[in-house]
């Protein structure tokens, strides 16, 4: 059972997925450094100075009775909050990681279409005599021998 299990582990397909999974576990990490940490604090200064990450609704008070400056400081009350900065930081790494997504597939799909589009030249040809087909190097047809031209 052992020696099925790595036979299927080491094909191909499996080990590129791990791959895949692996550099798309890096990717988001970026991702999610570059909201947070170069796009946000930009648009939080243009909003007001709003800090996204300390955007959020108290739904609930917890021991210590608000309000709370810091998302921070109203979860060590226990407060229930609602973090819509989060949300919106989310959202946007969520937007960038399927606009890279989407930038790939449409290069893979142009890729695509270039081989298919080049077809093969061909490796026959018809005699003009007696329409049969021939290779396309031949200079005489095989059927009715007639000579071809060139």
């Amino acid at each position: 059972m052992l020696k099925e299990f790595k036979a299927f582990a080491m094909r191909g397909n499996v080990v590129d997925m791990a791959v895949g999974i692996i550099i798309g576990a890096s990717f988001g990490t970026i991702v999610k450094s570059l909201v947070d940490d170069v796009i946000m604090p930009p648009i939080g200064l243009l909003l007001g100075r709003v800090d996204f990450a300390n955007l959020f609704a108290v739904l609930k008070s917890g021991a210590a009775a608000g309000p709370y400056a810091t998302l921070a400081e109203a979860k060590a009350a226990g407060a229930v909050t609602m973090n819509i900065g989060l949300f919106i930081n989310t959202i946007i790494s969520f937007l960038i990681v399927a606009f890279a997504v989407f930038l790939l597939i449409k290069g893979l799909n142009q890729m695509r279409k270039r081989e298919e589009a080049a077809p093969p030249p061909p490796s026959s040809k018809e005699c003009p005599f007696c329409y049969s087909v021939i290779p396309v190097k031949a200079t005489r047809c095989a059927h009715c021998t007639s000579e071809l031209k060139a």
